[in-house]
């Protein structure tokens, strides 16, 4: 199940900075996208499981990545890497109905990682990102307190 960082990471991870973003998290691992890692959508083009022995706490969540270089990247730019909307869809925050996205439904727009709940909502942005966006950057900053409710 997923949620919405809210609380402080599970015992005995490293404190994390600070966010004003609020990021779709495992519950139980306390892992953002799933253990995917970031950094391999830009690189690889891949959708790619994270190795436990290659991680980062950044933005109250737990980041893995493939290998060292991909931690370094992430670590220099997190907010290049980072998903856009917290990893929330798009699609559904410009509906105002965040969704979390699936870390295997995902884009690259714009130099910015998107992820999606379906196939079908990927579809729809890549239709008309910039109409999406238009709602959805607009609608971010007002469904963002809703999340902490």
């Amino acid at each position: 199940m997923l949620a919405t960082v809210l609380c402080p990471l599970p015992a005995g991870r490293p404190a994390a900075a600070a966010t004003t973003e609020r990021l779709v998290v495992d519950r139980h691992s306390g892992l953002a996208i799933l253990g995917f890692d970031p950094v391999a959508y830009f690189t690889d083009r891949e959708a790619l499981s994270g190795k436990g022995e290659f991680e980062r706490a950044y933005a109250g969540a737990v980041w893995r990545f493939c290998n060292e270089g991909n931690l370094a990247a992430f670590a220099s730019a997190p907010q290049i890497y980072m998903p856009q909307f917290g990893g929330y869809d798009p699609t559904g925050v410009a509906r105002g109905a965040p969704v979390p996205g699936n870390p295997r439904f995902w884009l690259i727009w714009n130099e910015r990682l998107y992820l999606f709940y379906s196939g079908e909502a990927r579809d729809a942005f890549a239709r008309d990102s910039e109409g999406i966006l238009a709602t959805a950057i607009p609608g971010w900053a007002a469904l963002q307190p809703k999340l902490a409710e």
